[in-house]
């Protein structure tokens, strides 16, 4: 099944936006949350918090979309 040009542009802006607006709450949340301090070019518990927020924030995304 080959997907619409439309589908995978209102995609590609709604997997964009949860980065960003995840990466915004991480970044705004991150000096209250007890994590360890991150080292450049290693993977740490903070890369997994941050991929979290960005996760719920397309998951919010999507479910808002649903309800329209």
């Amino acid at each position: 099944m080959l997907l619409s040009n439309s589908i995978v542009k209102v995609n590609l802006i709604q997997a964009f936006c949860a980065i960003v607006l995840g990466n915004i709450a991480y970044f705004l949340l991150a000096p209250s949350l007890p994590l360890p301090r991150h080292r450049p070019f290693q993977f740490d518990v903070g890369m997994i918090v941050d991929f979290w927020f960005c996760l719920v924030a397309y998951g919010l995304i999507r479910t808002a979309r649903k309800w329209k």
